[in-house]
């Protein structure tokens, strides 16, 4: 049996997704949007989709099933998909050393050996 963290995605974003055209590939979401409601052990993500359905807990469309390794699975329309969190991009570090560097080779300048 595996253990999957049930993640609701919150009510006011969960209209914006139901209308959203439906994407190839991995979905890519945002933990702000989420809730954590649970943790539940089932044999596989179907499974505990089985198990759920037809009950007050069961996983609409938008909630996630984390595995234990981290792995996302995104409940849509057409079933259980792969999905990541969103990593907002970092701005690269310049140091005074690097940006001078960059100065004088851009100005024409040699530097003295």
């Amino acid at each position: 049996m595996v253990s999957f963290k049930i993640h609701r995605l919150k009510e006011h974003v969960a209209t914006q997704f139901r209308w959203a055209p439906h994407t190839a590939g991995p979905a890519t979401v945002k933990q702000r949007d989420y809730e954590i409601s649970g943790e539940m052990e089932a044999l596989s993500a179907y499974a505990l989709f089985n198990e759920l359905r037809g009950t007050d807990n069961a996983l609409r469309v938008g909630d996630l099933l984390e595995l234990p390794d981290g792995s996302l699975r995104i409940f849509k329309f057409v079933g259980l998909e792969d999905a990541n969190w969103f990593v907002a991009p970092t701005r690269p570090d310049f140091s005074a050393g690097q940006v001078n560097g960059g100065e004088n080779e851009m100005s024409g300048q040699n530097p003295v050996a």
